[in-house]
């Protein structure tokens, strides 16, 4: 089999069962963190184009450092509440950019529930707007 035919073997696969060992990883505490990281550095990539504008460019600390961070007792607790209450996407923790202008780097990072962090971002955003209002 050529890695042509086997990449599309995988797809073909992954589609089948709507990538259910890939999910079922993520649900570990490491599948958790790598997907968690890869998504902060697919930002500051500006691989997700839609909102690069709000990412692009900035720091990232390195990859070990971010899972040396991710072990405090403040995650593994969250992590745990969100496992206990079955994954529900409220409690989900996410990591929160203390100041948006700076990049994930330690000391402007933290960790937050999903519901949390949303509603802070509303309030930022709605500060914004109201601010460009004004002018």
């Amino acid at each position: 089999m050529t890695r042509e035919e086997r990449n599309k073997h995988q797809r073909e696969y992954r589609h089948k069962t709507r990538n259910a060992c890939t999910n079922k990883y993520e649900k570990t505490m490491s599948g958790f963190l790598m997907r968690k990281y890869r998504n902060m550095k697919s930002r500051v990539l500006g691989i997700q184009y839609r909102k690069a504008h709000l990412y692009k460019g900035k720091d990232i600390l390195p990859r070990e450092d971010f899972y040396e961070w991710s072990m405090s007792g403040e995650f593994l607790e969250m992590f745990k509440e969100w496992e206990e209450s079955g994954y529900d996407r409220r409690l989900c923790p996410t990591v929160d950019r203390i100041d948006p202008k700076l990049g994930y780097v330690v000391g402007n990072m933290r960790w937050l529930t999903h519901s949390e962090n949303s509603r802070i971002g509303a309030i930022h955003k709605n500060l914004i707007c109201n601010n460009n209002n004004n002018d």
